[in-house]
């Protein structure tokens, strides 16, 4: 099968995929990677990876579904992680956050309910920290916590692409708010929302592998007596009782207590603990800034953390009118920490620079013919080991092409 063929059969077969609940034995990239390709510079790489058209590609652990392919589908839906599969990502995140009776399903935040579900337009509304608030000359206003309802009532909600219409006088109005770089094609139906568990199931189903992330609560904790390490040990548990070995799962949090405590307490799942590193919103942090790093990144190696997560932007500077790894980057290979960086594709199109996740080499980034040049900094000069994407096939084609694992 060419190229242009899968290409054509790309919607088809995620369509079928998805109904079904059959994994198809074939990867399916779709049209993206040759878009992206045929924007490209004339050069080494862009022949490289043009060469590579027609060939089939593999699964790979390199290519990371961040939140299944929440590009087109709605992210942390059995729809979108079955997508992110069939795009060839050897691992799919989870997201990992509790119900009202303490129950783990898969949120990117305990409190975003209100824009990644249609909780809004049902009944469940009425539970709601704060319900839904007309702009009326102001910003439209909503928040609707997991921890609001009980497992049974998350369930009867549908899943939606993430965004909200902050100048919107209805509800209607304040869920209609995606991004023109999205899609609400594959949501007009609904995703079917996730428990932990049941991501585990069809990840392993799927063939995939995974990387939950323990979300910080919204909630004081303890919640109702429990704790965060109840927390933390619990979304260890739901892997240990499905029968998921340690090597197969890359546990996360943006705080490092959760690693140490995985570490300390269930070393064969903390020895791949991935430390999300959310130290730019510190002030006095500087990615370019080794003496800023608190604590520094031989001090983290020394902690047991073997995986640090950065945002792309931590990972690139630019030298002489080229991007370079930073010294963070620097620092931490140097500490002997294996890098995972997020997130490809999440911040819409390179043409004006490419938003948050790539600010710090916006002044040499053009148009999306430079996602692949970006990618091949952070896999070749970086020597990242994982790319969170909210595109999967994208990267998938990288990888396969350059013979990445």
């Amino acid at each position: 099968m060419t190229n242009i063929a899968r290409a054509s059969c790309l919607v088809l077969a995620l369509s079928v995929g998805i109904a079904s609940g059959a994994v198809a034995s074939e990867i399916e990239v779709g049209p993206r990677p040759g878009f992206l390709i045929d924007k490209m510079a004339d050069g080494a790489l862009k022949d490289t990876l043009r060469a590579c058209a027609g060939k089939p590609v593999s699964r790979t652990l390199f290519s990371i579904g961040h939140r299944g392919a929440p590009l087109q589908f709605p992210e942390h839906t059995r729809e979108s992680y079955m997508a992110a599969a069939k795009m060839g990502a050897g691992i799919i995140e989870c997201d990992v956050t509790f119900t009202k009776d303490k129950e783990l399903v898969c949120r990117h935040a305990q409190n975003d309910l209100h824009t990644t579900t249609n909780i809004l337009g049902t009944e469940l509304a009425d539970k709601c920290t704060r319900r839904f608030t007309p702009a009326r000359g102001g910003k439209a206003s909503a928040e609707c916590r997991t921890s609001d309802i009980t497992l049974a009532e998350f369930k009867a909600l549908n899943g939606k692409m993430d965004a909200a219409n902050s100048k919107a006088e209805t509800v209607e109005d304040y869920m209609n708010g995606t991004a023109g770089w999205r899609t609400d094609l594959y949501a007009n139906a609904g995703g079917t929302v996730m428990t932990h568990a049941e991501s585990i199931a069809l990840i392993a189903s799927l063939g995939g592998k995974f990387t939950p992330e323990l979300k910080s609560p919204s909630v004081e904790m303890p919640f109702e007596g429990f704790s965060q390490a109840d927390y933390a040990q619990k979304m260890i548990d739901e892997y240990k009782q499905a029968g998921i070995p340690a090597s197969d799962v890359w546990p996360q949090s943006f705080n490092l207590e959760d690693v140490l405590y995985w570490i300390e307490n269930e070393p064969e799942f903390g020895t791949q603990a991935v430390y999300l590193d959310g130290r730019y919103s510190r002030e006095g942090f500087d990615p370019l800034k080794p003496e800023t790093f608190e604590p520094s990144m031989q001090e983290l190696a020394d902690q047991g953390v073997n995986y640090i997560a950065p945002p792309i932007w931590m990972l690139l500077t630019v030298d002489d009118g080229k991007m370079v790894p930073s010294p963070y980057a620097l620092e931490a290979k140097q500490a002997g920490l294996e890098i995972i960086a997020w997130s490809f594709e999440r911040s819409g199109s390179l043409v004006n620079g490419g938003g948050w996740y790539y600010q710090s080499v916006k002044d040499v980034l053009a148009g999306d013919g430079q996602m692949y040049e970006v990618l091949d900094v952070l896999a070749r000069d970086v020597g990242i080991v994982g790319l969170f994407s909210d595109w999967p096939a994208t990267v998938s084609y990288y990888a396969s092409c350059m013979g990445l694992k």
